[in-house]
Order: C-alpha cells, then sequence, then structure tokens
C-alpha cells in the first residue's frame, strides 16, 4: 500500500542573498585588477638639473607673450614695436627670424589668465619650426 503525501512543497520567493557580498567583493577586485589606467602626457620638456644664469643679449631674443584673448604678441629684442598674430602663425615668423639671427631665442611668457591651449598651440608651433632654444618666463603685466 502506497501513502500518499499530501503536503505541497513550498516555493521559496526570495532571491538569495547570503553570497551577495561576496560577488560584489570578487567583481570589485576583478575590475581594479584589469583596468588599463592611462599614462600622464604632457610637454616633453627637459629642464635643466641647476639654475643657469646666462646673460643674453637683447638681440637675441624674440618674446612671445601669449594674451588672455589668444592673441600672441611678439617683441623683438629691445624694440618697442609689437606685432599681434595668431598661435599658427608663429611657426613660419621663428624661421624668418632665426634665418636672419641663427642664435635667436624664444622667449615665451603666457598671461596667468590665458587659457594652457595658447601655450601649448604656441610651444607645438615653435616644436614644428625646430626651435630648440626656448625659455619659459613668468609674466610680468
Amino acid at each position: 500500500m502506497a501513502v500518499l503525501n499530501n503536503k505541497k512543497s513550498k516555493v521559496n520567493d526570495e532571491i538569495p542573498s547570503a553570497s551577495m557580498a561576496d560577488i560584489a567583493f570578487l567583481l570589485l577586485i576583478f575590475f581594479l585588477v584589469t583596468t588599463v589606467f592611462p599614462k600622464d602626457s604632457g610637454l616633453a620638456i627637459v629642464l635643466p638639473e641647476e639654475a643657469e644664469i646666462v646673460e643674453v643679449s637683447q638681440k637675441n631674443i624674440l618674446h612671445i607673450i601669449i594674451q588672455p584673448t589668444g592673441i600672441v604678441d611678439l617683441k623683438r629684442g629691445e624694440s618697442t614695436q609689437v606685432q599681434q598674430v595668431r598661435p599658427s602663425d608663429i611657426e613660419s615668423i621663428w624661421r624668418q627670424a632665426v634665418a636672419e639671427n641663427p642664435l635667436l631665442i624664444a622667449a615665451v611668457k603666457t598671461h596667468p589668465d590665458a587659457s594652457y591651449k595658447f601655450m601649448i598651440d604656441v610651444l607645438d608651433a615653435l616644436h614644428l619650426a625646430g626651435a630648440i632654444r626656448v625659455s619659459l618666463q613668468l609674466f610680468e603685466g
């Protein structure tokens, strides 16, 4: 004779959360280990080990002053004449000026309110022009 069990099995309607914390920590560790962080990108500028004071004749300096508007003021040596140009014009101006004076140094000064992008544009133009003597200076209003 067979005995029938009239009990119905109870269906559990809850999500088991006992191992939820373990899964969360495993996912966290997985993402921390597999994440690739980008390398810092910046300007490739080699700074001198020790500060050297070198006297340079003003006739060998091209003053490049970057204004907050993005306009660049050019002043040659001790001249009081200021030429206003765009950063994209710096490359051709530098090539012409260094052909006239091979000892020329670019003295780049950026206004404190100027966007960092304007300075980068000027430094990129100087790099494209082959400028190797570049001096970054403090802006003197």
